[in-house]
């Protein structure tokens, strides 16, 4: 069983430690409290340099100087503060970063409300489990045999086809019903290459849609997202060895997972609302009467600041688009302030949670949308931001070459 430390405050008083326990325990893991008795918070609270005025977050820090000392042990951490507790904000990243240095341990960090269920925190347990007990896996470089891999995502499913480290067909429709989807999308991927399922030598299955799909197919592999595309981006920018970090905004929630030597060793997801997605750029396109496929060239035409953005809600957000461009703006500017939005809160929900170390490599459908990756790019200082070939497909390739380490099926 899979030993997660958590590292918290609030928690028991919210209400929500149950939950924590339950999304844990669903995936074969156990929530364990790092020791430290009275004495040692003195002290350990001392050794961070950091001036708390709860108790709670003065626990939370011994804690996490238990781990880092070798007073208690765990294969991964679980660090999270209430939502509301701007304290808790800045202990949660810099413990994260304690941790970090200091061990070899995985760790996520989470906000939590007072509604939070065990459901929302499923998947970054799962990803927690996933990296202690399938590291080996997830250390795979290449893919061989004839393999399949399927990203059923909220807003698009993905399918690859790979045989011997090379993709050989892909498939990439909307998500409608999930089944029906996986199905096109293989079709597709299998066209002109003279196989058929039955060929394979293994799927792999992640996304959404993921349990459902694997279930359908006895799928080999079914994996959560976030180690699957971490290792579909790695694979595909070239860049498995050292440290990396991987972007994808996708269609309802984002990404931002940080590697190590082709490994998830931080991760943070979610968003609060629909206008840091992908979804916000879809309904600009709308507006402004072209293709999503057509938005990023037009941006990068356009000059954001001419552009007023006033909230950053997706509902007033285009509204403030429908102003601009009643009061003249062009299209160019408009698309331009879209996409910038969309980075820059990005950045401010998530991007400020995780180390960001070079390379940064964006993936997923929005990179294909030229002027958001500018926009990141520029929201980020200037630094250079890589999208690799087929960076839409990235889960589906990660899938593929995962499930080939299994061996034929």
């Amino acid at each position: 069983m899979v030993k997660i430390a958590q590292l918290s405050c609030g928690t028991e008083y919210s209400g929500i430690q149950k939950e924590i326990e339950k999304a844990a325990a669903t995936f074969d893991a156990e929530i364990v409290i790092p020791e430290a008795d009275l004495d040692y918070i003195d002290e350990a609270y001392e050794k961070f340099g950091f001036a708390a005025a709860s108790s709670g977050i003065k626990l939370m820090i011994a804690r996490a100087m238990s781990l880092v000392e070798g007073k208690s042990t765990a294969d991964a951490v679980f660090i999270a503060t209430c939502f509301r507790c701007a304290e808790g904000a800045l202990v949660r990243n810099e413990l994260r970063r304690l941790i970090q240095e200091n061990t070899n341990l995985p760790v996520v960090t989470y906000s939590f409300t007072e509604k939070t269920k065990a459901d929302e925190l499923f998947i970054r347990m799962e990803a927690l489990t996933t990296i202690v007990a399938r590291k080996s896996l997830l250390a795979r470089e290449k893919q061989n045999g004839l393999t399949i891999g399927i990203d059923s995502g909220s807003t698009t499913t993905k399918v690859t086809l790979m045989e011997n480290n090379k993709i050989i067909g892909t498939g990439w429709l909307p998500t409608t019903d999930v089944i029906k989807s996986a199905e096109d999308g293989m079709q597709s991927a299998f066209e002109g290459t003279g196989y058929k399922l039955d060929d394979v030598d293994g799927m792999g299955v992640t996304g959404y849609g993921r349990l459902t799909i694997g279930k359908h197919y006895n799928a080999a592999l079914i994996q959560e997202e976030l180690s699957v595309n971490s290792k579909g981006a790695v694979y595909l920018a070239d860049s498995q060895k050292g440290e990396a970090t991987v972007l994808d905004i996708g269609g309802m929630d984002n990404k931002v997972i940080t590697v190590n030597n082709g490994i998830p060793d931080n991760f943070t997801m979610g968003g609060i609302c629909a206008g840091a997605s992908g979804r916000f750029l879809e309904i600009t396109s709308r507006r402004l009467g072209v293709d999503i496929s057509e938005l990023g060239a037009l941006a990068l035409k356009g000059n954001y600041k001419n552009v007023l953005l006033n909230s950053y809600c997706m509902v007033f957000g285009i509204q403030d688009l429908v102003t601009s461009l009643a009061a003249g703006g062009t299209k160019e500017d408009v698309a331009a302030a879209a996409c910038y939005s969309v980075a820059e809160q990005v950045y401010e929900q998530q991007l400020q949670e995780i180390d960001v170390r070079e390379p940064l490599i964006q993936v997923g459908g929005t990179s294909l949308v030229e002027g958001l990756v500018e926009a990141v790019s520029t929201v980020l200082g200037g630094i250079k931001v890589i999208v690799p070939e087929n960076s839409q497909y990235i889960g589906a390739v990660g899938a593929a070459l995962l499930v080939s380490g299994l061996g034929k099926k």
